[in-house]
Protein backbone atom coordinates (compact mmCIF):
# COMPACT_ATOMS: atom_id res chain seq x y z
CA UNK A 1 0.00 0.00 0.00
CA UNK A 2 2.79 2.96 0.48
CA UNK A 3 4.32 1.94 -2.58
CA UNK A 4 1.10 2.88 -4.14
CA UNK A 5 1.11 5.64 -2.42
CA UNK A 6 4.51 7.11 -2.67
CA UNK A 7 3.86 6.21 -6.42
CA UNK A 8 1.20 9.14 -6.51
CA UNK A 9 4.46 11.61 -6.31
CA UNK A 10 2.42 14.49 -4.77
CA UNK A 11 3.57 16.93 -2.59
CA UNK A 12 0.44 17.73 -0.77
CA UNK A 13 0.15 13.85 0.76
CA UNK A 14 1.90 12.05 3.83
CA UNK A 15 1.97 8.75 3.99
CA UNK A 16 0.35 8.53 8.02
CA UNK A 17 2.71 6.39 9.99
CA UNK A 18 2.59 3.26 11.28
CA UNK A 19 0.61 3.73 14.62
CA UNK A 20 -1.72 6.03 12.73
CA UNK A 21 -2.35 3.47 10.55
CA UNK A 22 -3.05 0.33 12.63
CA UNK A 23 -4.81 2.73 15.80
CA UNK A 24 -7.94 4.18 12.90
CA UNK A 25 -7.58 0.43 11.77
CA UNK A 26 -8.43 -0.93 14.75
CA UNK A 27 -10.71 1.75 15.70
CA UNK A 28 -12.97 0.72 12.73
CA UNK A 29 -12.81 -3.46 13.69
CA UNK A 30 -14.01 -2.05 17.33
CA UNK A 31 -17.05 0.26 15.52
CA UNK A 32 -18.14 -2.61 13.02
CA UNK A 33 -17.72 -5.29 16.15
CA UNK A 34 -19.88 -3.35 18.30
CA UNK A 35 -22.54 -1.67 15.40
CA UNK A 36 -22.56 -4.57 13.30
CA UNK A 37 -22.86 -7.37 16.21
CA UNK A 38 -25.92 -5.61 17.78
CA UNK A 39 -27.57 -4.65 14.57
CA UNK A 40 -27.17 -7.84 12.75
CA UNK A 41 -28.34 -9.76 16.20
CA UNK A 42 -31.37 -7.34 16.44
CA UNK A 43 -32.12 -7.81 12.64
CA UNK A 44 -31.17 -10.90 11.82
CA UNK A 45 -30.67 -13.20 14.84
CA UNK A 46 -33.09 -12.71 17.17
CA UNK A 47 -36.02 -12.67 14.96
CA UNK A 48 -34.87 -15.92 13.29
CA UNK A 49 -34.07 -17.63 16.83
CA UNK A 50 -37.59 -16.46 18.19
CA UNK A 51 -39.25 -17.94 14.53
CA UNK A 52 -37.06 -21.68 15.19
CA UNK A 53 -38.58 -21.96 19.22
CA UNK A 54 -41.90 -21.07 18.34
CA UNK A 55 -41.85 -23.41 15.16
CA UNK A 56 -39.12 -25.48 14.90
CA UNK A 57 -40.07 -27.94 18.11
CA UNK A 58 -37.38 -29.41 21.04
CA UNK A 59 -34.73 -29.32 17.86
CA UNK A 60 -35.71 -25.83 16.99
CA UNK A 61 -35.25 -24.72 20.69
CA UNK A 62 -32.24 -26.42 21.48
CA UNK A 63 -30.53 -24.98 18.09
CA UNK A 64 -31.71 -21.76 19.01
CA UNK A 65 -30.45 -22.18 22.56
CA UNK A 66 -27.03 -22.78 21.21
CA UNK A 67 -26.73 -19.73 18.78
CA UNK A 68 -28.22 -17.41 21.47
CA UNK A 69 -24.92 -18.63 23.55
CA UNK A 70 -22.51 -18.04 20.76
CA UNK A 71 -24.03 -15.25 19.95
CA UNK A 72 -23.36 -13.81 23.35
CA UNK A 73 -20.19 -14.69 23.50
CA UNK A 74 -19.61 -12.64 19.74
CA UNK A 75 -21.11 -9.70 21.89
CA UNK A 76 -18.43 -9.89 24.83
CA UNK A 77 -15.98 -10.67 22.94
CA UNK A 78 -16.68 -7.61 20.67
CA UNK A 79 -16.94 -5.39 23.72
CA UNK A 80 -13.37 -5.95 24.79
CA UNK A 81 -12.31 -5.42 21.74
CA UNK A 82 -14.19 -2.22 21.29
CA UNK A 83 -12.92 -0.80 24.52
CA UNK A 84 -9.05 -1.62 23.79
CA UNK A 85 -9.24 0.00 20.11
CA UNK A 86 -11.07 2.77 21.77
CA UNK A 87 -8.43 3.48 24.19
CA UNK A 88 -5.56 3.48 21.31
CA UNK A 89 -7.41 5.61 19.18
CA UNK A 90 -8.31 8.07 22.17
CA UNK A 91 -4.51 8.14 22.79
CA UNK A 92 -4.16 8.69 18.42
CA UNK A 93 -6.19 11.47 19.16
CA UNK A 94 -3.94 13.29 22.03
CA UNK A 95 -0.67 12.34 19.77
CA UNK A 96 -1.92 14.07 16.55
CA UNK A 97 -3.27 16.99 18.85
CA UNK A 98 0.36 17.94 20.40
CA UNK A 99 3.25 18.95 17.77
CA UNK A 100 5.52 15.89 17.12
CA UNK A 101 4.61 13.91 20.12
CA UNK A 102 5.22 10.58 20.31
CA UNK A 103 2.53 7.92 20.52
CA UNK A 104 3.60 6.58 23.46
CA UNK A 105 3.78 9.26 25.67
CA UNK A 106 -0.01 9.85 24.18
CA UNK A 107 -0.70 6.96 25.96
CA UNK A 108 -0.19 8.24 29.16
CA UNK A 109 -3.01 8.84 31.11
CA UNK A 110 -2.18 12.23 32.11
CA UNK A 111 -1.71 13.84 28.86
CA UNK A 112 -5.29 12.22 27.92
CA UNK A 113 -6.57 13.97 31.12
CA UNK A 114 -5.25 17.17 29.42
CA UNK A 115 -6.41 16.67 26.26
CA UNK A 116 -9.56 15.83 27.13
CA UNK A 117 -9.97 19.19 29.64
CA UNK A 118 -9.02 21.86 27.10
CA UNK A 119 -10.50 24.60 26.77
CA UNK A 120 -13.15 25.70 23.54
CA UNK A 121 -11.49 26.94 20.82
CA UNK A 122 -12.37 30.73 19.77
CA UNK A 123 -16.07 30.99 18.68
CA UNK A 124 -16.62 27.36 19.16
CA UNK A 125 -19.93 26.42 21.33
CA UNK A 126 -18.24 23.04 23.22
CA UNK A 127 -14.63 22.41 23.36
CA UNK A 128 -13.35 19.38 21.19
CA UNK A 129 -12.13 17.81 24.28
CA UNK A 130 -15.41 17.50 25.94
CA UNK A 131 -17.30 16.09 22.65
CA UNK A 132 -14.14 13.05 23.47
CA UNK A 133 -14.88 12.84 26.47
CA UNK A 134 -18.82 12.13 26.16
CA UNK A 135 -18.10 9.93 23.38
CA UNK A 136 -15.54 7.65 25.28
CA UNK A 137 -18.05 7.49 28.26
CA UNK A 138 -20.57 5.99 26.00
CA UNK A 139 -18.14 4.12 24.51
CA UNK A 140 -16.75 2.76 28.01
CA UNK A 141 -20.55 1.79 29.11
CA UNK A 142 -21.39 0.11 25.84
CA UNK A 143 -18.28 -2.28 26.45
CA UNK A 144 -19.15 -2.71 30.01
CA UNK A 145 -22.70 -3.92 28.62
CA UNK A 146 -21.40 -6.10 26.22
CA UNK A 147 -18.68 -7.76 28.11
CA UNK A 148 -20.80 -8.27 30.86
CA UNK A 149 -22.19 -11.16 28.49
CA UNK A 150 -19.24 -13.41 29.33
CA UNK A 151 -21.11 -13.76 33.41
CA UNK A 152 -23.26 -17.05 32.38
CA UNK A 153 -26.13 -15.32 34.57
CA UNK A 154 -26.45 -12.03 32.20
CA UNK A 155 -26.59 -14.36 29.24
CA UNK A 156 -30.06 -15.27 30.12
CA UNK A 157 -30.91 -11.86 28.82
CA UNK A 158 -29.01 -11.53 26.03
CA UNK A 159 -31.57 -10.22 23.91
CA UNK A 160 -32.22 -7.12 26.88
CA UNK A 161 -28.81 -6.30 26.66
CA UNK A 162 -27.92 -6.43 23.17
CA UNK A 163 -30.79 -4.10 22.68
CA UNK A 164 -29.57 -1.89 24.89
CA UNK A 165 -26.19 -1.96 23.59
CA UNK A 166 -27.55 -1.00 19.99
CA UNK A 167 -28.68 2.49 20.22
CA UNK A 168 -24.99 3.20 22.74
CA UNK A 169 -23.08 1.76 20.07
CA UNK A 170 -24.47 3.65 17.09
CA UNK A 171 -23.66 7.30 19.92
CA UNK A 172 -19.73 6.04 19.88
CA UNK A 173 -19.46 7.30 16.45
CA UNK A 174 -22.71 9.63 16.00
CA UNK A 175 -20.65 11.49 19.33
CA UNK A 176 -17.62 12.02 17.67
CA UNK A 177 -18.97 13.50 14.62
CA UNK A 178 -20.58 16.43 16.46
CA UNK A 179 -19.43 19.62 15.10
CA UNK A 180 -18.16 22.31 17.70
CA UNK A 181 -18.81 25.22 15.77
CA UNK A 182 -21.70 25.59 13.12
CA UNK A 183 -21.90 24.20 9.75
CA UNK A 184 -21.17 26.92 7.49
CA UNK A 185 -24.03 25.65 4.96
CA UNK A 186 -26.01 23.33 3.74
CA UNK A 187 -22.70 21.18 1.91
CA UNK A 188 -21.17 21.08 5.46
CA UNK A 189 -24.64 19.40 6.92
CA UNK A 190 -24.45 16.70 4.12
CA UNK A 191 -20.37 16.06 5.05
CA UNK A 192 -21.39 14.51 8.44
CA UNK A 193 -24.49 13.27 7.80
CA UNK A 194 -23.29 11.15 4.97
CA UNK A 195 -20.16 10.67 6.73
CA UNK A 196 -22.26 8.89 9.49
CA UNK A 197 -24.25 6.94 6.96
CA UNK A 198 -21.21 5.91 5.38
CA UNK A 199 -19.70 4.53 8.62
CA UNK A 200 -22.75 2.89 10.34
CA UNK A 201 -23.84 0.92 7.08
CA UNK A 202 -20.37 -0.13 6.15
CA UNK A 203 -20.13 -1.20 9.85
CA UNK A 204 -23.47 -3.01 10.01
CA UNK A 205 -22.29 -5.21 6.62
CA UNK A 206 -19.14 -6.21 8.36
CA UNK A 207 -19.41 -6.67 11.41
CA UNK A 208 -22.65 -8.42 10.94
CA UNK A 209 -20.87 -10.93 8.03
CA UNK A 210 -18.27 -11.44 10.93
CA UNK A 211 -21.10 -12.47 13.85
CA UNK A 212 -23.06 -14.65 11.35
CA UNK A 213 -19.52 -16.83 10.28
CA UNK A 214 -18.64 -16.62 14.03
CA UNK A 215 -22.30 -18.46 14.76
CA UNK A 216 -22.14 -20.84 11.62
CA UNK A 217 -18.85 -22.13 13.40
CA UNK A 218 -21.06 -23.58 16.20
CA UNK A 219 -22.28 -26.04 13.20
CA UNK A 220 -20.71 -29.01 15.01
CA UNK A 221 -23.26 -28.36 18.05
CA UNK A 222 -26.92 -28.13 16.23
CA UNK A 223 -29.02 -30.55 14.69
CA UNK A 224 -29.50 -32.28 11.61
CA UNK A 225 -32.61 -30.20 11.00
CA UNK A 226 -30.51 -26.86 11.95
CA UNK A 227 -30.65 -25.88 7.81
CA UNK A 228 -33.90 -24.09 7.42
CA UNK A 229 -32.83 -21.69 10.90
CA UNK A 230 -29.43 -20.93 9.03
CA UNK A 231 -31.74 -20.22 5.63
CA UNK A 232 -34.18 -17.65 7.66
CA UNK A 233 -30.43 -16.29 8.97
CA UNK A 234 -29.14 -15.67 5.63
CA UNK A 235 -32.02 -14.32 4.36
CA UNK A 236 -32.79 -12.13 6.91
CA UNK A 237 -29.40 -10.88 6.68
CA UNK A 238 -29.25 -10.32 3.03
CA UNK A 239 -31.95 -8.00 3.65
CA UNK A 240 -30.30 -6.39 5.73
CA UNK A 241 -27.03 -5.96 3.16
CA UNK A 242 -28.81 -4.76 0.61
CA UNK A 243 -29.86 -1.85 2.14
CA UNK A 244 -25.95 -1.27 4.00
CA UNK A 245 -24.62 -1.25 -0.13
CA UNK A 246 -27.22 1.06 -0.94
CA UNK A 247 -25.88 3.35 1.89
CA UNK A 248 -22.42 3.07 1.04
CA UNK A 249 -23.01 3.69 -2.84
CA UNK A 250 -24.65 6.80 -2.06
CA UNK A 251 -22.70 8.25 0.64
CA UNK A 252 -19.68 7.09 -0.20
CA UNK A 253 -20.18 9.04 -4.58
CA UNK A 254 -20.73 12.00 -2.22
CA UNK A 255 -17.50 12.01 -0.45
CA UNK A 256 -15.76 10.90 -3.11
CA UNK A 257 -16.96 14.02 -5.52
CA UNK A 258 -15.87 15.84 -2.85
CA UNK A 259 -12.68 15.38 -2.62
CA UNK A 260 -11.99 13.82 -5.55
CA UNK A 261 -11.91 16.63 -8.60
CA UNK A 262 -11.18 13.89 -11.90
CA UNK A 263 -11.20 10.90 -13.02
CA UNK A 264 -7.20 11.11 -13.38
CA UNK A 265 -6.75 12.41 -9.82
CA UNK A 266 -7.27 8.51 -8.98
CA UNK A 267 -4.12 7.66 -9.84
CA UNK A 268 -2.26 11.08 -9.68
CA UNK A 269 -2.99 11.55 -5.91
CA UNK A 270 -2.05 9.97 -2.99
CA UNK A 271 -5.51 10.29 -1.75
CA UNK A 272 -7.00 9.33 -5.18
CA UNK A 273 -4.52 6.01 -4.85
CA UNK A 274 -5.95 4.75 -1.72
CA UNK A 275 -9.43 5.61 -2.85
CA UNK A 276 -8.92 3.64 -5.65
CA UNK A 277 -7.93 0.66 -3.74
CA UNK A 278 -10.98 0.99 -1.48
CA UNK A 279 -13.38 1.40 -4.24
CA UNK A 280 -11.36 -2.29 -5.81
CA UNK A 281 -11.95 -4.11 -2.55
CA UNK A 282 -15.82 -2.71 -2.46
CA UNK A 283 -16.87 -3.74 -5.85
CA UNK A 284 -15.63 -7.22 -4.75
CA UNK A 285 -17.39 -7.25 -2.10
CA UNK A 286 -20.45 -6.04 -3.96
CA UNK A 287 -19.77 -9.37 -6.73
CA UNK A 288 -19.31 -11.71 -3.68
CA UNK A 289 -22.56 -10.38 -2.03
CA UNK A 290 -24.07 -10.65 -5.82
CA UNK A 291 -22.83 -14.39 -5.79
CA UNK A 292 -25.12 -15.11 -2.87
CA UNK A 293 -27.94 -13.07 -4.03
CA UNK A 294 -28.28 -14.70 -7.08
CA UNK A 295 -26.72 -18.45 -6.72
CA UNK A 296 -26.35 -19.59 -3.00
CA UNK A 297 -29.79 -17.69 -1.93
CA UNK A 298 -31.91 -19.41 -4.96
CA UNK A 299 -30.10 -22.63 -4.19
CA UNK A 300 -30.94 -22.29 -0.68
CA UNK A 301 -34.81 -21.47 -1.52
CA UNK A 302 -35.33 -23.94 -3.76
CA UNK A 303 -33.61 -26.59 -0.91
CA UNK A 304 -35.90 -25.44 1.85
CA UNK A 305 -39.28 -26.12 -0.25
CA UNK A 306 -37.84 -29.16 -1.39
CA UNK A 307 -37.43 -30.16 2.15
CA UNK A 308 -33.77 -31.15 1.50
CA UNK A 309 -32.50 -31.43 4.63
CA UNK A 310 -28.62 -32.56 3.87
CA UNK A 311 -28.65 -29.99 0.83
CA UNK A 312 -29.83 -27.38 2.45
CA UNK A 313 -27.68 -27.84 5.31
CA UNK A 314 -24.89 -28.28 3.70
CA UNK A 315 -25.43 -24.73 1.78
CA UNK A 316 -26.66 -22.60 4.33
CA UNK A 317 -24.00 -24.34 7.56
CA UNK A 318 -20.58 -25.06 5.09
CA UNK A 319 -20.93 -23.71 1.70
CA UNK A 320 -22.55 -20.30 2.02
CA UNK A 321 -19.74 -19.49 4.68
CA UNK A 322 -17.05 -20.29 2.78
CA UNK A 323 -17.92 -17.11 0.50
CA UNK A 324 -18.34 -14.76 3.61
CA UNK A 325 -15.34 -15.73 5.24
CA UNK A 326 -14.13 -13.85 2.21
CA UNK A 327 -16.18 -11.11 2.51
CA UNK A 328 -15.34 -10.73 5.94
CA UNK A 329 -11.38 -10.60 4.67
CA UNK A 330 -12.32 -8.09 1.96
CA UNK A 331 -14.14 -6.11 4.51
CA UNK A 332 -10.92 -5.67 6.74
CA UNK A 333 -8.82 -5.26 3.92
CA UNK A 334 -11.14 -2.07 3.14
CA UNK A 335 -10.36 -0.77 6.61
CA UNK A 336 -6.76 -1.00 6.75
CA UNK A 337 -7.28 1.30 3.93
CA UNK A 338 -8.94 3.66 5.50
CA UNK A 339 -5.88 5.64 7.47
CA UNK A 340 -4.85 6.47 4.08
CA UNK A 341 -7.71 8.42 2.88
CA UNK A 342 -6.25 11.88 4.58
CA UNK A 343 -6.64 15.02 2.94
CA UNK A 344 -8.10 15.22 -0.27
CA UNK A 345 -7.29 14.63 -4.14
CA UNK A 346 -8.76 17.92 -4.85
CA UNK A 347 -6.48 19.87 -2.72
CA UNK A 348 -2.88 17.64 -3.75
CA UNK A 349 -3.85 17.87 -7.49
CA UNK A 350 -4.37 21.76 -7.05
CA UNK A 351 -8.68 21.36 -8.27
CA UNK A 352 -11.12 23.74 -6.87
CA UNK A 353 -12.93 23.28 -4.16
CA UNK A 354 -16.52 21.24 -4.62
CA UNK A 355 -19.65 22.94 -4.78
CA UNK A 356 -23.04 21.92 -5.03
CA UNK A 357 -25.66 23.24 -7.12
CA UNK A 358 -29.11 22.25 -7.62
CA UNK A 359 -28.51 19.95 -10.89
CA UNK A 360 -25.75 18.16 -8.31
CA UNK A 361 -28.66 17.41 -6.14
CA UNK A 362 -31.43 16.34 -8.82
CA UNK A 363 -28.72 14.16 -10.02
CA UNK A 364 -28.32 13.02 -6.87
CA UNK A 365 -31.76 12.01 -6.21
CA UNK A 366 -32.03 10.40 -9.92
CA UNK A 367 -28.98 7.89 -8.92
CA UNK A 368 -30.65 7.52 -4.94
CA UNK A 369 -34.26 6.47 -7.07
CA UNK A 370 -32.07 4.32 -10.03
CA UNK A 371 -30.32 2.63 -7.02
CA UNK A 372 -33.37 2.12 -5.42
CA UNK A 373 -35.23 0.17 -8.18
CA UNK A 374 -31.97 -1.65 -9.02
CA UNK A 375 -31.76 -2.96 -5.64
CA UNK A 376 -35.62 -4.32 -5.86
CA UNK A 377 -35.04 -5.41 -9.14
CA UNK A 378 -32.14 -7.55 -7.55
CA UNK A 379 -34.09 -9.19 -5.11
CA UNK A 380 -37.33 -9.96 -7.20
CA UNK A 381 -34.74 -11.43 -9.52
CA UNK A 382 -33.07 -13.33 -7.29
CA UNK A 383 -36.55 -14.67 -5.49
CA UNK A 384 -37.34 -15.58 -9.59
CA UNK A 385 -34.00 -17.66 -9.17
CA UNK A 386 -35.50 -19.36 -6.29
CA UNK A 387 -38.30 -20.88 -8.28
CA UNK A 388 -36.59 -22.35 -11.43
CA UNK A 389 -36.75 -25.97 -11.06
CA UNK A 390 -33.42 -27.04 -10.59
CA UNK A 391 -31.86 -29.70 -13.05
CA UNK A 392 -29.39 -31.12 -10.47
CA UNK A 393 -29.14 -31.51 -6.67
CA UNK A 394 -29.04 -28.32 -4.51
CA UNK A 395 -25.84 -29.39 -2.84
CA UNK A 396 -23.82 -30.10 -5.56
Amino acid sequence: MNSLLLAANTAGYTTPQLWRILTKTGYFIGLSGAIGTTVTYAATVRPSLRTAERTGGAAGTHDAAVLRSRSAACLAWAGVVLLVAGYFQLAARVARSGKGMPFGDALAPDRILDFLRAPAAKGAWIAQGTVYLVQNLVLLATAAAMTALFVPAVRRHTDRVALAALPAALAVTLIAAVPTTAPADLDRWLDLVLDQTHIVSGTVWLGGLALLVALAGARGRLGDAAGPLWADLWRRFSLVAMVCVGAVVVSGLWLTWKHVGAVSQLWTTGYGLALLVKVLLVLALVTAGAFNQFWLMPRIARARRADDTASLRHLTLRHFPKVVWGEVALGVAVLAVMPFLAGSARTEAGSAKAVSSGSLFAAGAALVLALAVSLYATAKASDALSRRPSATPAAG
